[in-house]
């Protein structure tokens, strides 16, 4: 097959992308040029610097004859898929003048149950999967490719990849180079993405640039906090400093102090505070807070201290699958101020006017503090550093251990490690060694309990400061004269660049509709009632439905496919039933009046 991923694209020089989408692409080419440079790389781009674009022109890097891109998730795929395929509005090629209208663009299919079948893939030059669909034993797409069928495969948000699902996909292609892509090159249990990271673009450039929004922090560190000790009931107070230690020392106590009334509800006022400090100083009222929680019963309680001060806020959870979906639209319809959220708002998951991060949760290590973090991230006004719309603040308490637990903190450049050492008090108190330390999740059955916290006084925040043509004119000119705007040309163009798999199922849906149309118009002609059963032999099927049946069994017949394969059929095959439905129908048409007569 040839691949349109060897022609020439307009890359390195283009003023449309950003500077990691042409800095890692020209590191990717030089890694895969080099003789035994090795099979799988890792690239390390903030949220918000291109990192869907990037992927889209990583083919481009090694000519790769056909691709795999492999998402955590639907949304994550179908944001990707939409990048990628020819005729989309958003298609990354057109949209940043990677090719020109009339080069060849990459034909680009979706896996996904009921909307694919091998044909697509064969017919393919880029495959968009979630990983759940192409592994574990009940998938039914790798048994049935050949191991050199695709020979590149690009993960997205590939910190999951260390999981056996992802390496089963790896190990299926064994001659395929692999790119992964991530914010963070750590999972939440601290495994490390895997691949050489060959490039990494560090959040203070991406700030700089105005990629990213600048970030600022307040740790809220109380001058005396009195809270009961379990073990002998006693009340106790201590001063700010033993609140840090007890912090990083003792679960109870970091979990006591984002689930106790009196800490949480300084953590959630500073957080108004925050947020209403933002709207009066850039006249933006669509500005929100996320904040993180520890489960579903947190969530409630962080939802009701917002709700309690007058803030419209909801929560999302993993248990209110059909909810999240009403919350989501309240969300972007700037209905509410506050979202409370348990693991939930990650990858894929994107709302430019998120300004402040509420840090009501325990965070093991740094990879998922950036996640929840990079919430926050996206910018308003895009390239546009130091625009005051452009500045997030994560609020969180002394006592929680924010800046502790992050032994992967070393993965990171040196520019980022000075720029988290910013954002994060005390960091340059912490020592990263190699001790892994995952809490467990608390809940009903009480496997970590939470101490009480009853008062705490003089709490303070501490701010801790943040680490920036004539001839195009002239065809323009031309349209307008012939009343063509230039979104109504794009539309032509991609319209012309039909999707072999959007065509394909459309054909599928269409001979359906056929065949039920024809079903409907013999037994008229013929005036036979449709909801009789007098065609079937054994009286058990309807009349229309037996005749539809007889219909599309010979139609099946006569393109070589059995019963129920119809979502097997190649666009070529489809082709072939429509031009022969005519003459079945005659067929079957005719027979039934001779058997009446």
């Amino acid at each position: 097959m040839d691949t349109p991923f060897a022609q020439n694209a307009h890359i390195l020089d283009n003023v449309k992308l950003r500077t990691p989408q042409r800095e890692a692409w020209r590191h990717i080419a030089a890694h895969f040029q080099a003789k035994d440079s090795g099979r799988e790389i890792g690239i390390v781009l903030p949220v918000g610097c291109g990192k869907s674009g990037l992927i889209a022109i990583t083919p481009f890097a090694v000519q790769a004859r056909r691709v795999l891109v492999i998402a955590p998730g639907i949304r994550i795929r179908d944001q990707l898929a939409s990048d990628l395929r020819s005729n989309s509005p958003t298609n990354f090629y057109e949209r940043c003048d990677v090719l020109k209208p009339e080069a060849e663009f990459p034909e680009t299919a979706i896996v996904a149950t009921g909307r694919v079948n091998l044909d697509d893939l064969e017919h393919c030059h880029v495959a968009v999967a979630n990983i759940q669909q192409i592994s574990g034993d009940e998938n039914r797409w790798l048994d049935n490719l050949p191991e050199n069928f695709f020979d590149l495969i690009l993960i997205d948000e590939a910190h999951h990849n260390t999981a056996e699902s992802w390496q089963q996909v790896k190990r299926r292609f064994p001659e395929a180079r692999i790119a992964n892509f991530s914010a963070t090159p750590m999972r939440a249990d601290g495994a490390l993405m895997e691949g050489k990271i060959i490039y990494s673009f560090p959040v203070i450039r991406a700030i700089e640039e105005g990629y990213v929004k600048r970030l600022r922090a307040k740790m809220l560190r109380p001058t005396e906090l009195r809270y009961v000790d379990r073990r002998d009931g006693k009340e106790i107070i201590i001063g700010p400093e033993e609140v840090r230690q007890l912090g990083e020392q003792d679960a109870e106590f970091r979990r006591g102090i984002v689930m106790s009334e009196e800490t949480l509800g300084s953590i959630v006022d500073q957080s108004i505070a925050e947020l209403r400090r933002l709207r009066e100083e850039t006249g933006e009222a669509r500005l929100k807070i996320i904040a993180s929680a520890l489960n579903y019963e947190h969530c409630i309680q962080i939802t009701e201290a917002f709700r309690a001060r007058g803030l419209r806020a909801d929560y999302v959870h993993s248990r209110e699958a059909q909810a999240n979906e009403r919350v989501f639209r309240r969300l972007e319809n700037h209905e509410l101020d506050t979202i409370v959220q348990a693991r939930m708002l990650g990858e894929g998951f994107d709302h430019k006017y998120l300004a402040v991060a509420m840090v009501g949760s325990i965070f093991a290590n740094l990879s998922p503090f950036v996640q929840f973090v990079g919430r926050i991230m996206r910018v308003i006004e895009q390239n546009a550093p130091g625009h005051p719309l452009n500045q997030g603040v994560v609020v969180f308490h002394a006592g929680a251990n924010v800046a502790r637990r992050w032994d992967d903190f070393r993965q990171f450049s040196q520019a980022d490690q000075d720029f988290f050492a910013e954002l994060l008090p005390e960091a340059d108190q912490v020592e990263f060694s190699n001790t892994a330390f995952v809490e467990k999740e608390f809940g009903p059955k009480g496997t970590i309990k939470p101490i009480e916290v009853i008062e705490e006084v003089g709490v303070r925040a501490a701010d801790m400061e943040p680490i920036g043509d004539p001839h195009a004119a002239e065809l323009l000119r031309q349209l307008a004269e012939m009343g063509v705007t230039p979104e109504q040309a794009a539309t032509e163009l991609r319209r012309l660049r039909l999707n072999r798999q959007d065509l394909r199922i459309a054909r599928r849906a269409s001979l359906n509709e056929r065949v039920q149309r024809e079903t409907g118009r013999i037994l008229a002609r013929l005036k036979i009632k449709p909801n009789g059963r007098t065609l079937d032999p054994s009286k058990r099927e309807m009349n229309f439905a037996w005749l539809a049946a007889q219909i599309n069994a010979r139609v099946n017949a006569r393109v070589g496919r059995q019963s129920q394969e119809r979502q097997d059929f190649t666009l070529e095959q489809l082709d072939s039933a429509h031009e022969i439905l005519p003459e079945i129908v005659g067929e079957i048409e005719e027979e039934l009046r001779n058997a009446k007569t």
